[in-house]
């Protein structure tokens, strides 16, 4: 990946750097191990850096209803968990700070880089994807203004769900399982989660956009497959004005 590209899904501070593609942790260059939930409550905290996110807003999106976990204990685990790994402190916390039977609070200010000053600098040529009001499409410019943007899954054909790749080494192998009638294959890349099946009216993060593959890759924010990334169809997409005004206000604390 181009280091543009790359330096676009990082989120610092303090001394630490999280790849939101990637969904991993660094402090001074070092991986820290994080599990996926500890990184998806991490997530949830740094895009609303400064407010408090409720117990029962992670619970709708770490865990969905039809989920049977003891909820809270889970949780309990997960904030444990990032806690060690930032080397924070429950009763003088510099980071998480706990607010009993309410939720949790990011402390410290989030940066992010300049997305569009980065790949200019380095020469990146990217697509951008203009989402209009039923689909996405693709126009020649230099950086998309929809990385970042949410949208919605709209499944062809009226299905409640549809199968995605996570990579593009992944979408290739369908083809060609798709074009050997190989159901078989189908269900093993199913079953080792390299196609994951996502619900139609799922929100989208848009993470790049491939002009020429008309497709873009996209965090999945709501379900089963919640913090995953996978590609998508442009036009599967759906332009979702409702979510982007709702967390407009609480978009990353940019600092120059």
């Amino acid at each position: 990946m181009p280091t543009a590209a790359r330096s676009a899904n990082l989120v610092r501070f303090e001394g630490f750097e999280v790849d939101l593609r990637a969904q991993e942790l660094y402090k001074a260059g070092r991986k820290i191990k994080l599990q996926i939930q500890p990184f998806q409550v991490l997530t949830m905290l740094l895009e609303r850096a400064g407010e408090v996110v409720t117990r029962e807003e992670m619970q709708k999106r770490l865990w969905p209803a039809d989920t049977f976990v003891d909820f809270d204990h889970s949780l309990n685990t997960a904030v444990k968990k990032l806690r060690l790994a930032l080397g924070d402190d429950k009763k003088k916390p510099r980071f998480v700070e706990t607010l009993p039977k309410r939720g949790y609070r990011f402390l410290v200010a989030v940066k992010v880089p300049n997305a569009a000053a980065a790949a200019s600098k380095a020469g990146v040529s990217a697509a951008v994807a203009v989402v209009g009001s039923t689909s996405a499409t693709t126009v020649d410019a230099g950086v998309s203004p929809w990385v970042g943007r949410v949208a919605k899954l709209c499944c062809e054909n009226g299905h409640s769900f549809a199968l995605f790749a996570i990579d593009a080494p992944t979408a290739a192998e369908r083809q060609k399982l798709d074009a050997a009638d190989d159901d078989v294959g189908l269900s093993l890349m199913i079953a080792s989660q390299s196609l994951v099946m996502v619900g139609d009216g799922t929100p989208l993060r848009i993470l790049e956009v491939e002009q020429a593959l008309a497709r873009c890759q996209a965090r999945i924010l709501e379900g089963e497959h919640y913090g995953k990334t996978a590609l998508f169809p442009l036009k599967v997409l759906k332009e979702s004005p409702e979510l982007n005004a709702a967390r407009k206000p609480r978009q990353w604390n940019l600092t120059n």
